[in-house]
């Protein structure tokens, strides 16, 4: 009888270039770092995954990899116990940067074991629907849609990185309303985007709501939301609204922490999402006891603790009447399939899922970037994933890993080679 047991973990750091986006903390890095997990099984079987590439989570990984040999792919709850029980937080200097942490959740120390747990996971999925012949949104319930939807993700943006380690991106500056609108004309002219969000929290808040108002005029009846990373203050917050009346979908993250949000919803019609404020279980009871504030909750299975866990997520939503979709950071093709299949998963969807995917040019799969369809990615229906790792790419990313000289994002550092006066501190507004 064939042996599946698991015999061997391989986690490889990978760089991919990052455009110089705008956003609360700073500005994105030359280089984006994600890892390429892969699970062997003593069958020969390979589960893969992506997820962080900054060196805490890789150390974090390294750590708890060893206490999966031996184990089934099916072993998911063994798996999640071992790697409690090995990977226990300590908050380091190199772990923790100040505002870097409060506009990505996900690098946050209290994330680390649901991180790992979720990297170790996908993977494992992966290879159970290898060896079920069925694709894993078959091994989460079915799929409750065909496709999943996606919005066009629109930032503010210097026309080229200041260390320029390659050629602009094609995309060039976008920091007036008309050059915002020329970049939500592109990306929805090349994948057919149905809405727009705007990563805001950048430039002076009032120049930002004209970018919203540009885009309503432009792109008529589309839904919009925008996104300042709790970057304005709580006055700010509902100044911008009142001007925005009647024009957006929600409000994503306006004002600092959970209290912040709570005021701005008591005095605010549209309503709240949040990928910041609402980021586990424990911060979902305390907006459930505040009576709900944030509305929606854009989950992402990378620091919620995986796809199960994110399905549990959608139960208390619909328990408790809130809507539901995903946020998204720097990644490329796996994390993307992967995110496609725990939406189709979820019949609770409330909105199109968030993905930063157009920005990067890079890929990691076989067969080359993915292609939406309508605004769309179709569920895949091969075993497991449904994508396999082109090897070549790999190894040319991995190299990119290793000379790009980038260990840990820190857009605040980025944001103060062009502006030394540049603090970070929030909320800037």
């Amino acid at each position: 009888m064939t042996s599946h047991a698991i015999r061997h973990v391989r986690v490889t750091p990978i760089a991919f270039r990052d455009p110089p986006l705008l956003n609360a903390a700073g500005i994105h890095e030359t280089w984006a770092l994600r890892s390429i997990i892969e699970i062997e099984t003593d069958s020969g079987l390979i589960g893969i995954n992506e997820s962080y590439g900054d060196l805490p989570m890789l150390d974090a990984m390294a750590k708890a990899a060893p206490a999966l040999i031996g184990l089934s792919p099916w072993s998911l709850n063994e798996m999640d116990v071992r790697v409690s029980a090995l990977v226990t937080p300590k908050q380091t200097s190199s772990e923790f940067l100040g505002t870097q942490v409060s506009l990505a959740p996900g690098t946050h120390v209290s994330k680390t074991v649901a991180k790992v747990v979720s990297a170790f996971e996908v993977a494992m999925m992966d290879l159970q629907g290898q060896l079920a012949n069925a694709p894993v949104v078959d091994l989460l319930g079915g799929a409750a849609r065909a496709s999943v939807p996606f919005s066009a993700y629109l930032f503010y943006k210097h026309a080229e990185h200041i260390e320029r380690p390659y050629a602009p991106d094609p995309w060039g500056e976008a920091l007036t309303p008309d050059q915002l609108v020329a970049q939500a004309r592109r990306m929805i002219g090349e994948h057919g985007f149905q809405s727009i969000k705007l990563k805001a929290g950048t430039l002076p808040p009032a120049h930002e709501a004209d970018g919203i108002l540009a885009l309503a005029k432009a792109f008529p009846g589309a839904p919009l939301r925008i996104d300042p990373n709790g970057n304005w203050t709580v006055a700010t917050s509902l100044a911008i609204v009142e001007r925005l009346q009647g024009v957006l979908e929600y409000y994503e993250d306006p004002a600092p922490g959970l209290d912040g949000m709570a005021a701005v919803a008591k005095a605010c019609d549209v309503p709240l999402a949040t990928n910041m404020v609402v980021t586990d279980f424990n911060e979902f009871r305390r907006n459930a006891e505040m009576g709900c504030p944030v509305k929606i909750v854009l989950t992402d299975h990378h620091y919620w603790g995986g796809l199960r866990a994110t399905q549990r997520l959608s139960t208390m939503c619909h328990t408790f009447g809130l809507g539901l979709s995903m946020h998204s950071n720097s990644h490329l093709g796996i994390s993307l399939v992967a995110m496609t299949h725990l939406a189709a998963s979820v019949p609770l969807l409330s909105y199109a899922c968030d993905t930063h995917y157009p920005w990067q040019d890079d890929e990691v799969v076989t067969g080359g970037r993915l292609r939406f369809e309508d605004g769309a990615l179709p569920v895949p229906t091969a075993p497991g994933l449904g994508v396999m790792i082109d090897r070549e790419a790999l190894a040319r990313l991995h190299d990119n890993y290793l000379h790009c000289g980038i260990r840990n994002r820190n857009d605040l550092a980025q944001m103060q080679k062009t502006d030394p006066t540049f603090t970070g501190r929030q909320p800037r507004f």
